[in-house]
């Protein structure tokens, strides 16, 4: 049982170490996602064996409840024979429960070996699958402070660099100079309008009172 999870880690620690000396530098994360993929399908291959761990564990179980059942009988018989007289029947009957009473403690060693190995490859799952929901929640923690990493490179990039940054905010003062100019036509416009409405008004109260003077 140890050779099997002694394999597993030595298979997921070297393809690891090859990810990591060739695509560590260019993208982290992605030799994350690497080696979690690997990590997934080793906890899938576990899930696997616990399956069938529990299919030994039952047929195991029914051998051995079969094998006791027939040594029961078979001394039964030997009895019902020794009776009779039948000493032929007789030990063919012993001998055949003698036969089926070292299958039964055989058996009953090997069921309890397996239920030994189950247990063992439970807690061996569930660990696996402990670390592996810790390692999704690193990753997200790692993409975040990637991702905080990339936006503060961008801004210290416009910030610092000369001529990326003069520019960047040449095109910044043009949009503010639009936006500038936009806004003085339209308040000029707006003003233009209210100015023109009120003197329109006014001019037309000014012919409606010279009207009523005049009549």
């Amino acid at each position: 049982m140890a050779n099997i999870f002694t394999r597993i880690k030595d298979s997921i620690a070297a393809d690891l170490h090859e990810a990591l000396d060739h695509k560590e530098q260019k993208n982290p994360i992605s030799v994350l996602n690497h080696y979690l993929r690997q990590c997934e399908a080793e906890t899938e291959k576990v899930r696997k064996l616990v399956e069938r761990q529990y299919l030994l564990k039952e047929e195991f179980n029914r051998e051995y409840n079969e094998a006791l059942h027939l040594a029961e009988k078979r001394k039964q018989q030997a009895e019902i024979a020794l009776k009779a007289g039948e000493t032929d029947l007789y030990e063919f009957a012993i001998k055949e429960q003698t036969h089926y009473e070292e299958r039964v403690t055989r058996l009953n060693e090997s069921r309890q070996q397996t239920n030994r190995q189950l247990e063992e490859l439970e807690q061996k799952y569930e660990e696996m699958k402990h670390k592996l929901k810790d390692m999704h929640i690193k990753r997200m923690e790692l993409m975040g402070r990637e991702n905080m990493a990339r936006a503060h490179h961008r801004m210290n990039k416009v910030v610092e660099n000369n001529s990326y940054s003069t520019k960047a905010y040449s095109r910044f003062e043009e949009m503010e100079g639009y936006l500038d100019r936009l806004e003085h036509q339209v308040n000029t416009s707006y003003h233009r309008n209210t100015i023109d409405g009120r003197i329109a008004q006014l001019e037309k109260q000014l012919k409606n009172e010279e009207t009523k003077t005049i009549s």
